[in-house]
């Protein structure tokens, strides 16, 4: 159910893989996603035990309408339903409410500066990374007095640069704006690296705490993959702020 968890100063980061959920197939069975054609009540359910798994109320739960752009917003508490907005980063500083990620091959960001007590998290995908959603979400945590030196930043499981291939003309547009991003799968044909870009971009806003994910969506079994499946489910992503700096670890 929770693949990953790391825990910092405080401040928790952990990733779900697909497992240990009420889903049927072809979303079997830890489906997170409620846009992606899954029964809503087994959405419900599943969002329940992932939270009752990390140690949250679902309720302290914020969640985004992702469209793939740069908007970050920031929220002191969960939305009211039907009011979700259209942002792909969002960045609080309310302890014990988490920020969720969804995802099925782009890549997770999760952030905190523990020392602030400011958490962010990001959805970046290609369209996202060349938007500017990493450098956006990073910029709106230092307006709530986090500093990019402190900020410690994990990556989640998206799908790699070996198997992420693209059109010719789409890796030079992309590596026009983020280098790092360039890369070949390993068929030897274009492909783009988003991790490796989002890596970049968290360096180039002064973000040196740095943890990426080596896994891939499309290669590991256990995680959900829209580029190999495409009608799946969808993974999560939580970062959250315990009630008290320096708290012990779950």
């Amino acid at each position: 159910m929770i693949g990953q968890q790391h825990h910092v100063s405080g401040a928790h980061f952990a990733f779900t893989d697909r497992w240990g959920g009420v889903s049927a197939a072809p979303y079997e069975q830890l489906n997170l996603g409620g846009a992606v054609g899954d029964d809503p009540a087994a959405v419900l359910a599943n969002r329940a035990r992932a939270a009752q798994a990390l140690g949250l109320d679902p309720a302290d739960v914020v969640w985004m309408n992702q469209v793939h752009g740069r908007d970050v917003a920031v929220v002191d508490g969960p939305w009211t339903e039907g009011d979700i907005p259209s942002v792909d980063a969002v960045v609080t500083a309310r302890r014990g409410l988490a920020l969720a990620v969804l995802t099925a091959d782009c890549t997770p960001v999760l952030l905190a500066d523990p020392v602030a007590g400011v958490v962010g998290a990001a959805h970046a995908g290609r369209p996202g990374l060349v938007a500017g959603v990493v450098p956006a979400v990073v910029a709106a945590m230092v307006e709530l007095g986090a500093e990019p030196p402190r900020i410690h930043a994990y990556t989640g499981p998206s799908v790699c640069g070996r198997c992420y291939e693209v059109p010719e003309t789409m890796r030079a547009e992309v590596a026009a704006v983020v280098p790092q991003a360039w890369a070949t799968t390993s068929w030897d044909t274009p492909s783009v690296d988003v991790s490796a870009g989002v890596c970049a971009q968290l360096a180039a806003a002064g973000v040196q705490l740095r943890t990426q994910s080596l896994l891939c969506t499309r290669e590991s079994a256990d995680h959900f993959s829209y580029r190999r499946d495409r009608t799946t489910g969808r993974l999560a992503s939580y970062v959250w702020l315990g009630d008290a700096p320096g708290e012990a670890v779950l």
